[in-house]
């Protein structure tokens, strides 16, 4: 548990994706998110909608005042890994920043059981140096992640694929 990595990290170049955010907010935070650019805001109600199994979102951010509604909802959003977190500043008092940073192409990432890190980085219709910065911007975000009771090498081996491709692997040492 002391070895957990987890983080967010904004790419450069974006992810080449477009992001559905979802808020649940009242009053003046769900004002400042609608304004931001989310596409879902609400709270009662959408913490209803996503109980019943209807989910039609990508990020989902949350402000500490609806917590306690939205933790109720961990054995949904749980499992996607949607939940809100504050250590990946997706539960904040400043959704309107949060939004930007989800729809700007905030990539979250966090250490499976293994230690195998999943993310996209991008689409294979960037460039090289688009995909490169990102590449390069990712691995600087997980080596800032490392616990400090990690000892050996920390990174072993990066590899990339497009969604259905086969990995290359990609030489640690060059970046």
């Amino acid at each position: 548990s002391d070895q957990t990595v987890r983080g967010v990290i904004n790419l450069p170049n974006g992810i080449g994706k477009d992001v559905k955010v979802a808020v649940f907010a009242r009053g003046d935070s769900a004002d400042k998110a609608k304004s931001a650019g989310a596409d879902i805001v609400g709270a009662e109600e959408l913490v209803e909608e996503v109980a019943s199994g209807k989910i039609n979102f990508d990020r989902c951010i949350s402000t500490p005042e609806m917590m306690p509604l939205v933790g109720k909802l961990g054995k949904v959003l749980g499992p996607r890994g949607m939940m809100p977190n504050p250590r990946t500043g997706t539960v904040t008092n400043d959704v309107d920043e949060a939004v930007k940073s989800a729809k700007s192409g905030a990539v979250e990432f966090r250490a499976e059981k293994g230690g195998v890190i999943h993310a996209g980085i991008g689409k294979a219709s960037f460039s090289e140096k688009a995909i490169s910065e990102n590449i390069i911007e990712f691995i600087g975000a997980v080596r800032k992640e490392k616990p400090s009771g990690a000892k050996g090498t920390y990174i072993k081996k990066v590899s990339l694929s497009s969604t259905m491709g086969p990995g290359v692997s990609v030489d640690t040492g060059a970046i």
